[in-house]
C-alpha cells in the first residue's frame, strides 16, 4: 500500500541533478572553524566537512573523537577520501581519491537562506558495511535539496577498521566494549548535525536519518540505540534492518572470538601490534579465504541489547518510521540454485532449507507450475535475505513506538529489468536517475 503522505519527502518528483559549480559559497562557522564551500544555482555545497578526528595510529579501531579546532577558513570543495575498502560491488561508483584510514568526513547540499530553519536529511550508504562512500552520485543531496530538505550524505568507517571486536580494545575501552566503531562513526555525525546543522539553515529538531540495505540496517540501529536516539526526528529504512536474518548483532564474546581469529591469521600477538600494521596490509588480510565476516556486536553500550528487543520492549526512538523493500531483493536462483526451477527441482529446496517445516513454506510460497516457482522463489529468497527483516522491524516498530509507521513496497523495474533489484529504487527516491548511465531511462522512469 502506498502512503502518499509519509513518501511526500522521500519519493518526491524525479530532478534530473548536475554537479556542476559556479563559485564559491560564503564561509559557514561551525563549531570546530570556518569551512567554504561552492554553489550550484541557488545551492550551497559543502564537501569533506570533517565531523570526528582522523581515526589513525593509537585511534585505529577507538570510538571517534572530537575533531580538531582550525583556524582561518577550511576549503570544502572536495569528497574527502573513501574509507579502507576494497572493490567488491560493481554498482559502486565513486568521486572521492582513493582509500584512507583519514575518512571520516560528511557533505551538504543546502537550499537555505539566512535565517530559514529547513528540514534535515542524513543519508548512509549501504554496502553490506564493507562498501560504500558518501561521493557515490547516486546519493547526491542537491535533488532534495532543491526540495527545501537540508541533505547530507556520512562516511563511516567498514569491514575491519569499522566492525573489530577484541578483548583488548573491549579492555580500553571506558564503556567496556568494542566492535562497533562504524557506527559510533555515525552518532558522532548526528551529534554534529546537532552542534553544527543551524548554521547550514536546518533545524535541529527535525532530523531524519535514511538508509539504503546496510545504511537502512544501521538507521534500525541507530533507532534503537540510546547514544542516538535523541539526536532524530524521523527514520527511513530501504531494505533491511538489524534483525535476524539480516546483518544481526552478534554477542560481544562472538565478536571479540572473531577479532582474535583475525589478529592470529595477521600473525599480530597484540592490540599494539596489529595498530602497527598498515592498513593496506589489514584490508588485504579480509580478503583471506575462510575468515568470517566482522558483524555489530551487542556491546553494551552502543546497543545494550539487541535492536529487536529493544523494539519489542519500546526502547527504541519514538520517532515515525516509513520503511520497506523491493519485489525482487534476491534472485530465484538463491532457493532453487543453477538448475531448472521446476516445482520437483523447488518442492526438494524447501525441504532441504526447513525441514519439518516445507509444508507450511509450500502453502505460502506454492511452487504448482515453473511460472509460480519462479515468482515464489524469488520472493522467498528476497524475504530470507532482507524483507523479512524489515517487515519485523516495522511490525515491532509500529506496536511500541506509539508513532505512525508506514511500509513501502516497491516494485518498479529499472529498464530491462523484471522486478525491482536491491537497490534499484535509490536513484528514483533521491532524484538522481542522471547519474546512473548504465540504463536507457524512458519518461516514464
Amino acid at each position: 500500500m502506498y502512503i502518499r503522505r509519509a513518501l511526500t519527502l522521500f519519493c518526491a518528483a524525479i530532478v534530473l541533478c548536475t554537479t556542476v559549480t559556479t563559485a564559491s559559497a560564503d564561509p559557514v562557522k561551525t563549531a570546530n572553524g570556518l569551512v567554504e564551500g561552492t554553489t550550484d544555482g541557488p545551492l550551497r555545497v559543502f564537501r569533506g566537512v570533517p565531523f570526528a578526528a582522523p581515526p589513525i595510529g593509537d585511534l585505529r579501531w577507538k570510538a571517534p573523537q572530537p575533531a580538531a579546532n582550525w583556524s582561518g577558513v577550511r576549503h570544502a570543495d572536495k569528497f574527502a577520501a573513501q574509507c579502507m575498502q576494497r572493490r567488491v560491488f560493481n554498482d559502486m561508483v565513486f568521486r572521492s581519491a582513493g582509500n584512507s584510514e583519514d575518512c571520516l568526513y560528511l557533505n551538504v547540499w543546502t537550499p537555505a537562506k539566512p535565517g530559514e530553519r529547513l528540514p534535515v536529511l542524513v543519508y548512509f550508504y549501504g554496502g553490506g558495511f564493507i562498501a560504500g562512500d558518501g561521493s557515490e552520485p547516486r546519493y547526491d543531496g542537491a535533488a532534495l535539496a532543491r526540495r527545501g530538505i537540508v541533505t547530507l550524505t556520512v562516511n563511516y568507517r567498514l569491514g575491519v577498521f569499522g566492525f573489530l571486536a577484541h578483548p583488548e580494545l573491549t579492555a580500553e575501552s571506558p564503556k567496556r566494549g568494542s566492535g562497533n566503531q562504524g557506527l559510533l562513526d555515525m552518532v558522532a555525525a548526528l551529534r554534529w548535525v546537532q552542534s553544527n546543522i543551524a548554521a547550514f539553515g536546518g533545524d535541529p529538531r527535525k532530523v531524519t536519518i535514511a538508509g539504503e540495505s546496510a545504511g537502512s540496517i544501521a538507521v534500525s540501529a541507530l533507532t534503537a540505540s540510546p547514544l542516538s536516539k535523541d539526536l532524530i526526528a524521523g527514520a527511513i529504512g530501504e531494505s533491511g534492518a538489524m534483525i535476524e536474518p539480516t546483518l544481526p548483532a552478534v554477542p560481544l564474546a562472538e565478536g571479540e572470538k572473531i577479532g582474535t581469529g583475525f589478529a592470529a591469521a595477521v600473525e599480530a600477538t597484540s592490540l599494539a601490534a596489529l595498530r602497527a600494521l598498515p592498513a593496506d596490509r589489514i584490508l588485504e588480510a579480509t580478503a583471506r579465504p575462510g575468515l568470517p565476516r566482522f558483524s555489530p556486536t551487542i556491546d553494551g553500550y552502543f546497543l545494550p541489547k539487541s535492536p529487536a528487543e529493544i523494539f519489542a520492549a519500546g526502547g527504541q526512538a519514538k520517532v515515525p518510521l516509513l520503511a520497506g523493500w523491493n519485489s525482487e531483493e534476491s534472485s530465484a536462483r538463491a532457493v532453487v540454485g543453477a538448475g531448472d526451477a521446476t516445482p520437483e527441482v523447488y518442492a526438494n529446496a524447501v525441504r532441504k532449507l526447513y525441514g519439518e517445516q516445507a509444508d507450511e513454506v509450500l502453502k505460502l510460497y506454492p511452487g504448482t507450475s515453473n511460472d509460480e516457482v519462479l515468482k515464489s522463489a524469488t520472493a522467498l529468497a528476497g524475504d530470507r535475505f532482507i524483507g523479512f527483516s524489515t517487515w519485523k522491524w516495522l511490525d515491532l516498530h509500529g506496536r511500541t513506538s506509539g508513532r505512525p509507521t508506514y511500509r513501502y513496497y516497491y516494485a518498479k523495474p529499472r529498464p530491462g529489468a523484471r522486478g525491482a533489484s536491491h537497490s534499484a529504487e535509490i536513484e528514483y527516491a533521491l532524484g538522481n536517475l542522471s547519474t546512473n548511465k548504465t540504463f536507457q531511462w524512458t519518461a516514464e522512469d
